[in-house]
């Protein structure tokens, strides 16, 4: 006959106390039930654990080897109950994130430290890839949330607008912009303009299109297979200029600054977006969106079943 954990813990708290009617006061039980129960363990391995007497109880040489052996089994079995406890409640488990930009520096890294620091059980796979292959990998369930930087909107999935980072100049020390502490939109016409075809590049592509069309300028871009970073490495060559996100400026390259760009409202500023699919029941996803929505006082509202 198998016996059960309880018949351990009861049997535990008995040698610990020695006596049954202490360890069932100390387990708030009926001290027959405790008593039953140990019966039962002790029918089950063949062998009395206990030696009773009127002053308590002392485990036999038999006795004293079983609880040693019971006593790892127990606690890994609290241990085990603990953790899926967790991951039901979304404290651990695994939660995949994608994301189509940097995250050297910025809101998104911020929001993955302070994420990790007040869940250090729920392990966080991070997939850096462009916007396609990250909402196929939400429609698939390989990935539980993907932040997006601009506005997105996808049928099938909830996209919501997360925050908001400025957009920075990348120049050569050399070029003679690099002496100002900001740059206007109105000062980058004319200028040769080095993007990488995969993203963010295009977003930003569409942006100075838009941006430097409004004075009358037709921006020279150029669309390199190549990642930010190559790009950026090689700028200090006086090769041109390029357009990042606040969380690319993290990393630092020779002869490369970085400049805030200023539009006539104020600082230039570019969207970030979360996508997610309302059917996704990973309890580690809905803490986090919770998650988020306190840190950056948002409003959406998402599902609370998986709470």
């Amino acid at each position: 006959m198998p016996f059960s954990i309880r018949q351990l813990r009861y049997a535990i708290a008995a040698a610990d106390h020695g006596s049954f009617y202490r360890a069932a006061r100390a387990l708030d039980i009926e001290q027959s039930t405790l008593s039953r129960s140990i019966l039962k363990l002790e029918g089950s391995i063949g062998m009395p654990i206990f030696e009773r007497s009127r002053s308590g109880v002392t485990t036999t040489l038999a006795g004293s080897a079983f609880i040693r052996g019971a006593k790892p089994m127990v606690a890994s079995a609290d241990k085990l109950v603990a953790m899926m406890r967790a991951a039901g409640q979304g404290r651990a488990g695994c939660l995949r994130l994608g994301h189509n930009s940097s995250v050297s520096a910025g809101n998104l890294r911020a929001t993955m430290m302070s994420w990790r620091e007040a869940h250090p059980d729920v392990e966080v796979e991070c997939v850096e890839a462009d916007r396609s292959v990250l909402l196929a990998g939400l429609d698939t369930g390989e990935i539980d949330i993907a932040i997006l930087m601009g506005t997105v909107s996808h049928d099938g999935f909830r996209c919501e607008p997360l925050w908001s980072e400025r957009l920075l100049v990348a120049l050569p020390t050399s070029h003679p912009l690099a002496e100002r502490e900001i740059v206007h939109w109105t000062d980058l016409r004319g200028e040769r303009f080095m993007l990488p075809v995969a993203d963010p590049g295009t977003e930003i592509r569409d942006m100075l299109l838009g941006r430097l069309s409004m004075f009358g300028a037709k921006p020279d871009i150029r669309m390199h297979q190549s990642s930010r970073e190559t790009i950026l490495s090689v700028l200090g060559g006086g090769s041109g200029v390029s357009i990042v996100c606040e969380g690319s400026t993290g990393t630092h390259y020779p002869d490369v600054v970085y400049r805030p760009i200023h539009g006539e409202q104020g600082p230039a500023l570019t969207g970030y977006s979360g996508c997610w699919r309302d059917d996704n029941g990973n309890p580690a996803l809905r803490r986090f969106l919770g998650f988020i929505k306190t840190r950056y006082a948002l409003y959406f509202d998402f599902s609370e079943k998986f709470q």
